[in-house]
């Protein structure tokens, strides 16, 4: 049985379902047969992505095998920085590069390219005005923290460590950088707002490597400035806050950004998670990416003690964090069967 009509937009805006909502991230992507042979064909990650008509059927072919109740929109968190001026590719097997680092903190180096988000908006039209009208859009942007960790290294790293040192040794010339993240962002997620998505989410995959005050600082603090500007322009659209690694800092994030909803990393006890946020928050998460690998016994004890966690919140069932390349579909199949009660 699917939820009802727009479910998830309905659990965004605090009203809890009978059956919650369910999507996955990173469900538009190298888990399905159909994706790896349109990115064979484009010939690049990047290149799929500001592709228009190319990435809109990337968004819904999860929508059109599994019927979720939410599409993410296919894209990439760095079109930022890109639009900012870095150059951006993907080195094979090795992730994305940016150029030229921004070590040293400054931006001067860097000449705008605001035109490179424009082919986002046009899949985010085109996606809008072909996905059925019981499935909720959603749009993103990276959090100006991890953005930045990419930005000043120039590619990802395990511990951040070169954002980290800039933020500590020369804190102006990073909440520079970040300043500019967030200009960008706003104006990015609000054209995308403008072009059919229905709610946002914030992506902070890097913000549990930081301590509480660095924390506040670049984590906290922007996104409740992106969150309030967005407010500002579209006070009906909401915003889903994901500040993975965040931990016990995770009440603070919900209370201080004005997110409307909160995912929760695999890490998260649903239960404990529950006890501390704010009474009737929505959440979203937060099944371990590797049980739904392993299927079996251990992926129905996991979706079982999620479902179990929230018996008055709202909540949208999704990972704790991105749907990894050799998940099984089958598994992915019996995981929206069992939350669905099917």
């Amino acid at each position: 049985m699917k939820a009802s009509p727009k479910s998830l937009l309905a659990t965004l805006r605090g009203v809890r379902q009978e059956q919650p909502a369910l999507w996955l991230m990173r469900q538009a992507g190298r888990y399905l047969p159909e994706y790896r042979a349109l990115r064979e064909a484009k010939g690049g990650f990047l290149e799929l992505c500001y592709d228009s008509e190319a990435a809109a059927e990337v968004t819904l072919q999860p929508i059109r095998r599994f019927g979720f109740d939410g599409a993410i929109l296919f894209s990439d968190i760095l079109v930022v920085p890109h639009a900012l001026g870095q150059d951006l590719w993907f080195e094979a097997g090795e992730g994305p590069r940016l150029a030229p680092p921004l070590i040293d903190g400054t931006l001067a180096a860097l000449e705008a390219a605001p035109q490179r988000l424009e082919p986002v908006y046009a899949t985010v039209a085109r996606v809008a005005a072909a996905l059925p009208p019981e499935t909720s859009f959603l749009g993103f942007a990276g959090s100006p923290w991890t953005v930045a960790t990419y930005m000043v290294a120039g590619a990802g790293s395990k511990d951040q460590a070169a954002a980290r040192r800039l933020a500590y040794g020369n804190p102006s010339a990073f909440e520079a950088i970040i300043d500019a993240i967030v200009e960008v962002t706003v104006t990015y997620l609000s054209g995308q707002i403008e072009n059919g998505v229905e709610a946002v989410q914030l992506f902070d995959s890097w913000a549990g490597s930081l301590s509480p005050a660095q924390f506040e600082r670049w984590v906290i603090a922007p996104n409740a400035e992106i969150v309030r500007r967005l407010k500002t322009l579209h006070p009906d659209t909401p915003v889903i806050g994901f500040p993975k690694g965040a931990g016990g800092k995770l009440a603070a994030y919900a209370n201080e950004t004005g997110v409307d909803a909160v995912g929760l990393d695999e890490t998260v006890d649903p239960g404990w998670a529950d006890a501390v946020l704010p009474p009737h928050l929505p959440v979203q998460g937060n099944l371990d990416p590797l049980a739904l690998v392993a299927g079996g016994a251990a992926l129905d004890e996991a979706i079982d003690r999620i479902l179990a966690a929230f018996p008055a919140r709202p909540h949208i069932f999704n990972l704790g964090h991105g749907i990894v390349p050799d998940t099984p579909i089958a598994h992915v199949e019996h995981l929206i069967e069992r939350v669905r009660g099917g």
